[in-house]
């Protein structure tokens, strides 16, 4: 079992509530305050889980600027009102800083019983 402290669990909950509320404005036609909403809460929650120094070394060491001014050029157009912009950029930020991270999140989901047969699917999984 993983043990969390306080501020990484209240961490996990803003991170949650930011995906939330940007789906939730993505829903909704790319309203402007909830995608607004949901930026401010993911990176304060992402900082909250593993920590102000780390997320800031994370965002900005040398290989990933590129990555970090798409991811937070984003947060600021859909700040100053354009959504459907900001939100391209952001999109394309965030794949650009997490791409190592993706297959260790596959992995993780293929342990879970019932997400995990579905990724092992044999049209889902590609040839072996």
């Amino acid at each position: 079992m993983i043990s969390l402290t306080d501020s990484q669990k209240i961490g996990m909950g803003l991170t949650g509530f930011g995906v939330f509320f940007i789906f939730f404005g993505m829903i909704l036609f790319f309203d402007k305050a909830l995608l607004a909403i949901g930026n401010i809460l993911f990176v304060a929650g992402l900082s909250f889980v593993i920590g102000l120094e780390r997320t800031f070394r994370f965002f900005f060491q040398k290989h990933k600027m590129k990555a970090t001014s798409f991811f937070l050029g984003g947060v600021f157009i859909v700040l100053i009102g354009w959504p459907i912009v900001g939100v391209v950029l952001e999109v394309y930020g965030f794949f650009l800083l997490f791409r190592g991270f993706f297959p260790v999140a596959v992995g993780f989901i293929r342990r879970i019983p019932i997400l995990g047969s579905i990724l092992n699917l044999p049209f889902i999984s590609g040839p072996s």
